[in-house]
């Protein structure tokens, strides 16, 4: 802190009141709080997959379209929940602005179990994830307050545990509850679920913004001293910027890092395309096994227990060796820390993703045992874990002043894939067949291995040659 120059700092790098010094139990406890809704969100996005067979047949719905796009107009709400969440969190802080995305998640919970009609469910569900977003959104932002950067691997391979488990644990449970109990109670213990832990979160959790965190501190200063002219160490000018001018910026920044930033392109539509690969097998997973195997729907949910145990796998795999092996790499670089040092790993991992669509598409093409495709699954769940953590850690690391914003660009591009690619499925499976469309989709998965590797190859010299003016 200088006042001498009227700019208000931390007291020192130790200071207690930054977010970085927090101590461990205070920090993993934010953590938690943000996955724990984090889990319930993504949870939403699939629970609902189980269940359209009888919401068909309670609304007279033939369309296989729109029957899918019931499911995924969810992840839809995703990529546009994140252009104003973001902005609004860099100007009021990540604690207030994910709370009243909390609370609009929760609301239209209500509004899926009383729809009327298809229509209404297709928007309500859009709505609900709009608010789901909020915290898939400022989530990034929070492990870059919290943690330095040989902390951030094993905070994010939390913070992924439920955007990843979520989608697999919501069908299991989804199957059971619609057929036992109605598809409209699935959003009734979706309701129940949210609200239990969104209250919590309103009760423990607190600000980890630093802009914003200096700004209240600069405030009272300014009315304690009386010195009008202090400015935040973090701004530029001590006349504050207007909200609608940093809500139009922060709106643009993330369509800016996707098309002007090549890092962000490559990534993001990296991510996109696993990410759209994962919701397409969670939307026809449950047809697959009811036509193939004539499962009844309560137990389709339980096919999806391969992708969750190679997530398991993998986040088990990434969490002990990605903070590890960037300490390593950082002292092999003598002691000069980079974010491309969190992407080797990605290439090792990117290779099982297109095993699964081979192995799963011609075992149930074929009619092998049920075990058999489930299994096969396995590799594609290791894979997208040990792709989807390094990726979204690496854009922290790469981005730490617009982490939000970055996280952001990634959300947005991966949720309109994944809300578009799987009204494909159906179709191209009738064209294809399971055994060809599968492996269509596994070698769009193996001509994509190499982007990681690039970026880690090349990524320092673009971002230091031709870094993004936002």
């Amino acid at each position: 802190m200088n006042l001498e120059d009227d700019v208000v700092g931390w007291e020192s790098q130790d200071d207690p009141a930054m977010p970085l010094n927090f101590e461990t139990g205070r920090k993993f406890l934010l953590l938690f709080l943000i996955s724990a809704i984090t889990f319930i969100s993504p949870l939403a996005s699939s629970m609902f997959a189980p269940g359209v067979s009888f919401m068909n047949e309670e609304f007279g719905n033939t369309s296989t379209l729109l029957s899918v796009f019931s499911v995924s107009v969810f992840v839809l709400g995703y990529a546009v929940g994140p252009l104003l969440l973001s902005p609004l969190s860099e100007i009021y802080g990540r604690r207030v602005v994910l709370s009243g995305a909390n609370c609009f998640f929760v609301v239209w919970q209500i509004g899926c179990a009383l729809s009327p009609n298809l229509s209404a469910l297709i928007v309500f569900r859009f709505f609900s994830g709009v608010g789901g977003s909020g915290c898939i959104t400022i989530g990034g932002g929070v492990i870059a307050d919290l943690f330095q950067p040989d902390q951030r691997g094993f905070a994010s391979a939390i913070f992924s545990l439920g955007p990843l488990f979520g989608p697999v644990v919501g069908p299991i449970t989804g199957g059971f509850i619609a057929q036992r109990a109605g598809w409209r109670w699935i959003y009734w213990v979706l309701l129940i679920a949210s609200s239990v832990v969104a209250l919590s979160i309103e009760l423990f959790n607190q600000e980890t913004n630093h802009r914003v965190l200096m700004r209240h501190k600069t405030e009272r200063l300014r009315k304690e001293l009386d010195r009008p002219e202090l400015r935040s160490c973090y701004e530029e000018s001590h006349i504050p910027q207007k909200p609608i001018s940093v809500i139009a910026h922060g709106v643009s920044r993330p369509i800016k890092m996707l098309f002007m930033s090549l890092i962000t392109g490559l990534m993001s539509t990296y991510m996109a395309v696993v990410y759209g690969l994962l919701y397409l097998l969670f939307t026809t997973i449950t047809t697959v096994f009811r036509q193939q195997y004539h499962w009844d729907p309560e137990i389709t949910g339980l096919a999806y227990l391969g992708v969750g145990i190679g997530f398991f796998l993998g986040v088990a795999v990434v969490a002990k060796l990605s903070d590890t092996t960037v300490v390593r790499m950082t002292l092999a670089n003598k002691g000069i820390f980079e974010p491309e040092f969190r992407l080797p790993a990605c290439v090792f991992f990117a290779c099982f993703i297109p095993i699964s669509f081979f192995w799963y598409g011609w075992t149930v093409d074929k009619h092998v045992h049920w075990i058999v495709p489930i299994i096969g699954l396995v590799p594609f769940g290791f894979g997208m874990m040990g792709v989807f953590i390094p990726i979204q850690t690496y854009m922290i690391d790469a981005f730490p002043e617009y982490a939000a914003s970055a996280i952001a660009a990634l959300t947005i591009s991966r949720s309109v894939v994944a809300a578009v690619l799987p009204l494909a499925g159906p179709e191209m499976y009738r064209v294809l067949g399971l055994g060809w469309g599968n492996s269509l989709l596994g070698f769009i998965a193996l001509v994509l291995i190499p982007v990681p590797a690039l970026i880690f190859k090349y990524g320092k010299k673009i971002r230091t040659e031709h870094p993004i003016k936002l």
